[in-house]
Protein backbone atom coordinates (compact mmCIF):
# COMPACT_ATOMS: atom_id res chain seq x y z
CA UNK A 1 0.00 0.00 0.00
CA UNK A 2 2.77 2.27 0.88
CA UNK A 3 4.50 1.78 -2.68
CA UNK A 4 1.22 2.72 -4.50
CA UNK A 5 0.65 6.13 -2.46
CA UNK A 6 4.43 6.45 -3.42
CA UNK A 7 4.09 6.11 -6.98
CA UNK A 8 0.92 8.50 -6.44
CA UNK A 9 2.90 11.25 -4.81
CA UNK A 10 5.70 10.86 -8.07
CA UNK A 11 2.83 11.26 -10.68
CA UNK A 12 1.77 14.11 -9.21
CA UNK A 13 4.90 15.70 -8.56
CA UNK A 14 6.00 15.08 -12.13
CA UNK A 15 2.57 16.51 -13.26
CA UNK A 16 3.02 19.43 -11.31
CA UNK A 17 6.99 19.62 -13.06
CA UNK A 18 5.30 19.28 -16.60
CA UNK A 19 2.58 22.45 -16.01
CA UNK A 20 5.55 24.76 -14.21
CA UNK A 21 7.78 23.57 -17.55
CA UNK A 22 5.09 23.99 -19.90
CA UNK A 23 4.53 27.78 -18.09
CA UNK A 24 8.01 28.27 -18.37
CA UNK A 25 7.69 28.63 -22.39
CA UNK A 26 4.54 30.73 -22.51
CA UNK A 27 5.51 34.09 -24.96
CA UNK A 28 6.11 37.40 -23.13
CA UNK A 29 2.93 39.08 -23.16
CA UNK A 30 1.52 36.03 -21.01
CA UNK A 31 4.90 34.97 -18.77
CA UNK A 32 4.31 34.87 -15.20
CA UNK A 33 7.51 34.62 -13.24
CA UNK A 34 7.53 32.93 -9.79
CA UNK A 35 3.96 32.11 -9.81
CA UNK A 36 2.46 28.47 -8.93
CA UNK A 37 -0.05 26.88 -10.61
CA UNK A 38 -3.23 26.00 -7.92
CA UNK A 39 -5.74 25.19 -10.82
CA UNK A 40 -5.80 24.02 -14.09
CA UNK A 41 -9.53 24.60 -16.04
CA UNK A 42 -10.36 23.59 -19.46
CA UNK A 43 -12.96 25.96 -20.71
CA UNK A 44 -15.63 25.01 -23.32
CA UNK A 45 -17.86 27.29 -24.68
CA UNK A 46 -18.59 30.13 -26.81
CA UNK A 47 -16.98 33.72 -27.63
CA UNK A 48 -20.62 36.00 -28.66
CA UNK A 49 -19.90 38.69 -30.92
CA UNK A 50 -22.69 41.52 -31.82
CA UNK A 51 -22.91 43.56 -35.13
CA UNK A 52 -22.64 46.94 -34.58
CA UNK A 53 -21.96 50.66 -36.36
CA UNK A 54 -18.48 51.71 -36.42
CA UNK A 55 -16.98 55.05 -37.11
CA UNK A 56 -17.17 54.46 -40.34
CA UNK A 57 -20.55 53.71 -40.05
CA UNK A 58 -20.31 49.99 -41.52
CA UNK A 59 -21.51 47.22 -39.79
CA UNK A 60 -19.07 44.99 -38.25
CA UNK A 61 -18.80 42.11 -35.66
CA UNK A 62 -17.59 43.17 -32.16
CA UNK A 63 -16.77 41.02 -29.35
CA UNK A 64 -19.43 40.82 -26.52
CA UNK A 65 -18.90 38.05 -23.50
CA UNK A 66 -17.20 34.53 -23.26
CA UNK A 67 -19.89 31.77 -22.43
CA UNK A 68 -18.54 28.73 -21.06
CA UNK A 69 -18.22 25.77 -18.99
CA UNK A 70 -15.52 24.99 -17.02
CA UNK A 71 -14.07 21.43 -16.59
CA UNK A 72 -11.61 19.71 -13.93
CA UNK A 73 -10.39 15.94 -14.37
CA UNK A 74 -14.12 15.83 -16.63
CA UNK A 75 -16.14 17.30 -14.46
CA UNK A 76 -18.25 20.65 -14.73
CA UNK A 77 -16.79 22.75 -11.99
CA UNK A 78 -18.23 26.05 -12.61
CA UNK A 79 -18.52 28.54 -15.47
CA UNK A 80 -16.72 31.56 -17.11
CA UNK A 81 -18.96 34.80 -18.15
CA UNK A 82 -19.00 38.33 -18.68
CA UNK A 83 -16.81 40.40 -16.16
CA UNK A 84 -14.76 38.64 -17.28
CA UNK A 85 -16.07 35.77 -14.28
CA UNK A 86 -15.20 32.51 -13.04
CA UNK A 87 -17.84 31.44 -10.93
CA UNK A 88 -17.92 28.01 -9.64
CA UNK A 89 -19.94 25.56 -8.41
CA UNK A 90 -20.01 26.30 -4.64
CA UNK A 91 -20.97 30.31 -5.68
CA UNK A 92 -17.89 31.65 -4.94
CA UNK A 93 -16.26 33.65 -7.95
CA UNK A 94 -13.37 35.54 -9.29
CA UNK A 95 -13.59 38.71 -11.64
CA UNK A 96 -10.31 39.78 -13.67
CA UNK A 97 -8.74 41.99 -15.74
CA UNK A 98 -6.53 41.75 -18.75
CA UNK A 99 -3.22 42.22 -18.40
CA UNK A 100 -0.78 40.81 -21.38
CA UNK A 101 -1.74 39.66 -24.84
CA UNK A 102 -0.32 36.53 -27.13
CA UNK A 103 -1.87 35.15 -30.39
CA UNK A 104 -3.43 32.08 -30.45
CA UNK A 105 -1.65 29.21 -32.91
CA UNK A 106 -3.74 31.02 -36.26
CA UNK A 107 -5.99 33.25 -37.33
CA UNK A 108 -9.14 31.23 -36.10
CA UNK A 109 -7.78 31.14 -32.15
CA UNK A 110 -8.60 33.65 -29.92
CA UNK A 111 -5.37 34.99 -28.36
CA UNK A 112 -4.03 33.63 -25.03
CA UNK A 113 -4.17 35.87 -21.75
CA UNK A 114 -2.42 37.03 -18.48
CA UNK A 115 -5.65 38.76 -16.48
CA UNK A 116 -4.91 40.25 -12.90
CA UNK A 117 -7.48 39.55 -10.65
CA UNK A 118 -9.14 42.53 -9.13
CA UNK A 119 -12.11 40.39 -7.26
CA UNK A 120 -10.75 37.53 -5.61
CA UNK A 121 -12.65 34.85 -3.67
CA UNK A 122 -11.88 34.66 -0.14
CA UNK A 123 -13.14 30.76 -0.39
CA UNK A 124 -13.56 27.63 -2.62
CA UNK A 125 -11.47 26.73 -5.95
CA UNK A 126 -9.81 30.14 -6.60
CA UNK A 127 -8.83 30.84 -3.15
CA UNK A 128 -5.25 32.40 -3.31
CA UNK A 129 -5.18 33.06 -7.15
CA UNK A 130 -3.78 36.89 -8.15
CA UNK A 131 -3.41 35.61 -11.77
CA UNK A 132 -5.25 33.95 -14.52
CA UNK A 133 -3.72 32.31 -17.79
CA UNK A 134 -5.73 31.99 -20.59
CA UNK A 135 -3.80 29.60 -23.08
CA UNK A 136 -3.95 26.48 -25.35
CA UNK A 137 -6.75 28.82 -27.46
CA UNK A 138 -8.76 26.74 -29.64
CA UNK A 139 -11.43 28.62 -32.23
CA UNK A 140 -13.33 31.33 -30.81
CA UNK A 141 -11.82 34.46 -33.14
CA UNK A 142 -14.61 35.85 -35.82
CA UNK A 143 -14.58 38.84 -37.62
CA UNK A 144 -15.70 40.77 -40.70
CA UNK A 145 -18.95 42.92 -41.95
CA UNK A 146 -22.44 42.00 -40.56
CA UNK A 147 -25.86 42.67 -42.03
CA UNK A 148 -28.15 43.56 -39.26
CA UNK A 149 -27.09 45.68 -35.98
CA UNK A 150 -27.77 43.77 -32.61
CA UNK A 151 -27.50 40.38 -34.30
CA UNK A 152 -25.77 37.86 -32.17
CA UNK A 153 -22.56 35.09 -33.40
CA UNK A 154 -21.80 32.18 -31.12
CA UNK A 155 -18.40 31.38 -32.33
CA UNK A 156 -17.16 27.94 -30.10
CA UNK A 157 -13.71 28.29 -28.93
CA UNK A 158 -12.08 25.87 -26.12
CA UNK A 159 -9.32 27.22 -23.74
CA UNK A 160 -7.44 25.93 -20.95
CA UNK A 161 -7.30 28.32 -17.78
CA UNK A 162 -4.51 28.58 -15.33
CA UNK A 163 -5.15 30.00 -11.92
CA UNK A 164 -1.40 30.69 -10.02
CA UNK A 165 -0.80 32.58 -7.02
Amino acid sequence: MREIGICLLAIALMSAIARAEDLSRLPEPVAVKGATPIMTLKGTGAQIYICTRGAQGTLDWSFREPVAALFKDGKTIGRHFVGPTWEFADGTRVTAKPEGKAPGANAADVPWLKLSIIDPANSGPATGATTILRIDTKGGAFAGECSEEGELHAEPYTATYVFLK
